[in-house]
């Protein structure tokens, strides 16, 4: 039987494995818990045209509203319509979400959309329950190794047919496949404050890019308006549906933020709303959700009320302070809507994949959509490929560490300081040059001309944070104008003339240099 690697244990990961499982050895490596995942922190729901009164359509323009109509339209279509047809087939397995009296699905709103649209589960724990779903379906068929970072892709002339891991921080081993599979998530933990798992800081894409993948639109990086962010803490995500439920963003002096800014107030895409709360932090304000318009709160939102417990915020008060945290990655590896990169045996599924779905501004609710229906048609397309097999063997093996020299190399820390001053909601040339000389001080090109037995495991992680972070600072830099997430202060309108459909894309000359020296060996 054949075999597939998957790198990550997200929504997009577990459900590609269901799937494969019932035709190939299906191994998933995980840098951490396997509950360590940014989908089963996602709060608000799953964007999908099953209402009677909504149409693939509308899902389809909202989408493309809110990503600057920079999307592929094509993948938008395939999203928006598949995506229903898919959560009813989770729905026939056993996959419970939140109905009402009679039995039907309650349809929550948020930012962007026309209509409601919103499914969810337990309240604001939807991709708690999805995950739990997912792992009981995982069956014999799939190995979960659990505290094994990748480190790097095995390529062979262009094709992916294996990896490098870290076990449990200590040894290198290696695995090769017929195909290996991207399901890493985002970068928002190159942020100081993030909606993101602790553990998701972007490595895929580093992996990617030195395997000689493209990567393109990593400039857009969407900051969520609303983090619980107390006395200079962030206790964590308060979704969306909040405001769709009806709050209102006010300040200190009850100043309704929103009005003015756009038509929607604080329905308006997430951009709009981030830079309207930043604007208001910078000029010495506090801002709050105002809920006291919505019924049995803690009811509705148990999640946010838990973490207000912890952050000893009362919700009966009805404020909750706020501001804006990285959240998501529009860009990453270029896929096309199978998630195939142009590396053979490499694809990309989630938020880690670029298919050009979300544009230049995610809308709410479409990255767990969107994690379901690509790992699927991944699987569709898989399964019904015929590809030779790698002979290789599908076992471990040991590799013999060397005395590394020592390098010196940044905290992620210091990585997480620059990326927030320099790279941040609002951008501009003279601190993204500033990010870029403080990345390329520390040499981490040299890695690709290095055997890795030259390096610790913690220094490899760190260069492989260090080469998505020069990856994202160089595409903002290219792209000289204001769009969607990617804010430039010194470039603050959308130059439509030149930039409409120019996509900024990184093509590694790494893999040249990686087959010189043998390092796939």
């Amino acid at each position: 039987m054949k075999s597939i690697i998957i790198i990550g244990s997200g929504l997009a990961a577990l459900t590609a494995a269901t799937r494969f499982s019932r035709t190939y050895n299906v191994i998933v490596l995980t840098k951490g818990k396997i509950d360590n995942t940014n989908s089963r922190r996602a709060q608000g729901g799953i964007a999908a045209t099953i209402s009677p009164h909504d149409h693939w359509k509308f899902h389809y323009q909202d989408t493309m509203v809110a990503g600057c109509y920079y999307n592929d339209k094509q993948a938008v279509k395939t999203l928006v319509q598949k995506g229903s047809d898919y959560i009813q087939q989770l729905i026939d397995s056993g996959l419970t979400f939140d109905c009402d009296s009679h039995g039907q699905l309650l349809l929550g709103k948020e930012g962007a959309h026309q209509k409601r649209r919103i499914i969810h589960a337990g309240g604001d724990a939807t991709g708690k329950v999805m995950m739990d779903f997912m792992k009981k379906q995982i069956n014999d068929q799939v190995v979960v190794k659990e505290e094994h970072a990748v480190l790097d892709l095995i390529i062979e002339d262009n094709r992916c047919i294996g990896v490098i891991a870290c076990k449990q921080q200590k040894e290198l081993q290696t695995y090769y496949a017929d195909h290996v599979i991207l399901a890493t998530g985002g970068c928002g933990g190159l942020f100081q404050v993030n909606s993101n798992d602790s553990s998701v800081v972007g490595e895929g894409l580093a992996l990617a890019f030195r395997a000689g993948a493209e990567v393109s639109d990593l400039e857009f990086i969407q900051f969520h308006p609303t983090m619980l962010y107390v006395n200079k803490r962030n206790y964590g995500l308060v979704s969306e549906a909040v405001r769709g439920e009806g709050a209102i963003l006010i300040n200190n002096n009850g100043h309704h933020i929103m009005n003015g800014v756009h038509p929607l107030k604080d329905l308006a895409p997430r951009d709009v709303v981030a830079r309207a709360i930043e604007r208001e932090i910078s000029q010495g304000h506090e801002v709050y959700l105002d809920i006291s318009m919505i019924d049995q709160f803690e009811n509705r939102f148990p999640t946010v009320t838990s973490l207000c417990e912890q952050a000893h915020i009362d919700v009966k008060e009805a404020k909750i302070p706020v501001a804006p945290g990285a959240h998501f990655l529009m860009g990453g590896v270029k896929t096309n809507t199978v998630g195939a990169t142009s590396v053979n045996g490499l694809y990309a599924i989630g938020e880690v994949a670029c298919s050009g779905v979300h544009g230049a501004n995610r809308l709410a609710s479409n990255s767990l959509l969107e994690g379901i229906v690509f790992s699927n048609l991944l699987a569709n397309h898989l399964i019904n490929k015929d590809s030779p097999p790698v002979k290789k063997p599908f076992t471990p093996k040991q590799y013999n560490l060397t005395t590394p020299k020592h390098r010196s190399l940044p905290t992620i820390e210091e990585i997480q300081q620059t990326m927030t001053t320099c790279v941040g909601i609002e951008r501009s040339e003279e601190g993204l040059l500033r990010a870029k000389h403080w990345i390329e001080q520390f040499n981490f090109q040299d890695y690709t001309r290095s055997k890795i037995e030259a390096y610790t495991i913690e220094q490899i992680k760190t260069i492989n944070v260090l080469t998505t972070c020069w990856l994202i600072v160089t595409s903002a830099l290219m792209r000289t104008e204001s769009r969607g997430a990617h804010f430039r202060s010194d470039y603050p309108l959308t130059d439509h003339e030149h930039w409409s459909k120019q996509i900024i894309r990184h093509v590694s000359e790494f893999q040249r240099q990686r087959e010189m020296i043998g390092v796939a060996e």
